[in-house]
């Protein structure tokens, strides 16, 4: 039976190779947290709070995330008795909201859970996949000719699947050249909820584009306005800060909100919820998909992980790290070969934590 008898948190930052811009705001680097638990025994389980430093996304930040790890959850968790990592959400129930932090303990303790039991984690959810297929999300770049070096650059590198961000007076034209240069590629878009239901009229001229999926159209609480639209349309409509918790996907899948659930493992609130969501979402006749955070290796790897349960037919966002990152604190590094991102075999995250590392980069460090 684990007892996490101590909680350390680190807050780093690591360069973007390329900046990444959204609807919303313009990113060249991300601080994340990693979590480290330990037991009595010194056996060790890592994780990622992979929120986001502005409240842009979601209203979950990094400062957020740090003052809930310190002050509620870690203590919650620390000295608890639990014998499976599914039951560990319970110990801070109590504390409503918070996903992206408590994912970060939730994937530090199947890690610890699944090492101590000589299991990958991926077979620990209930994964079946040696190896995940993955695209790339693509963001607004400064003309349309470079983002078409950027697709061309991805697909080239066998990605299957591309993902563009949008945002007013940024998609229609854009899509349009990129599917005219790559007219067999898979290719969905994503506006993070950037536009309103007057707005409409845009996503009525993507759907002749032959989209995957159009991703968050409208704001997170607009589920009655993303009905009306996916009834419209015959592209799908997919669901990504609409539904954080499982309330949430249950009136999204009520209403017919939609017809794809982006399933992230920090939005979420860990792995647990994520596999429940899962389960929920594919009953209910829903593709489901695993995205990402420009999560650090450490969270990278439990979305490979997730992304391994059969109901995940649809290209993850679970790209190979260097992407993202130049030297990333996981060993082997997460890469993707002709799109395709191998499972590990080994136990826990299938993945060794350069500690010295996290160690020296950390700005400011926590124990509990």
């Amino acid at each position: 039976m684990p007892r996490v008898t101590t909680v350390e948190a680190f807050r780093l930052s690591l360069p973007l190779v390329h900046a990444f811009q959204t609807s919303s705001h313009r990113k060249t680097h991300l601080e994340h947290i990693l979590v480290r638990v330990a037991d009595a025994d010194g056996a060790v389980g890592w994780g990622e709070i992979a929120s986001p430093s502005d409240p842009y996304y979601c209203s979950e930040t990094v400062d957020i995330c740090w003052l809930t790890l310190q002050r509620y959850l870690a203590p919650a968790l620390r000295g608890a008795d639990w014998d499976h990592p599914a039951q560990v959400r319970a110990l801070w129930k109590r504390v409503r909201g918070h996903h992206f932090a408590k994912a970060g303990l939730d994937i530090a303790c199947w890690d610890l859970w699944s090492r101590a039991a000589g299991t990958p984690l991926a077979r620990a959810l209930g994964g079946d996949r040696r190896a995940i297929e993955a695209g790339v999300s693509l963001g607004i770049e400064p003309t349309i000719d470079d983002l078409l070096v950027q697709v061309g650059r991805y697909a080239a590198e066998g990605y299957r699947r591309i993902k563009l961000k949008i945002a007013p007076g940024w998609d229609v034209e854009p899509v349009r050249a990129v599917r005219a240069a790559h007219p067999g590629l898979p290719l969905h878009v994503d506006a993070n909820g950037a536009y309103g239901e007057d707005q409409s009229e845009v996503f009525t001229a993507l759907d002749r584009f032959g989209l995957t999926m159009i991703e968050q159209p409208y704001a997170p609480g607009a589920l009655a306005a993303h009905a009306r639209l996916q009834a419209r349309l015959e592209t799908p409509v997919c669901l990504d800060e609409s539904v954080d918790d499982l309330d949430q996907l249950d009136t999204a899948l009520g209403l017919g909100a939609g017809r794809v659930l982006n399933i992230k493992v920090s939005r979420m609130g860990g792995l647990t919820v994520a596999g429940i969501a899962h389960d929920r979402a594919v009953e209910a006749g829903w593709r489901v998909w695993c995205g990402g955070m420009h999560e650090f290796g450490v969270g990278r790897a439990a979305n490979v992980a997730i992304a391994a349960l059969p109901g995940f037919t649809l290209p993850s966002d679970v790209s190979g790290s260097d992407k993202y990152y130049a030297h990333d604190v996981v060993e082997p590094p997460i890469r993707a070969t002709e799109g395709r991102v191998p499972v590990p075999e080994t136990p826990g995250l299938g993945h060794e934590i350069d500690e010295p590392l996290v160690r020296r980069l950390a700005s400011a460090t926590l124990t509990v």
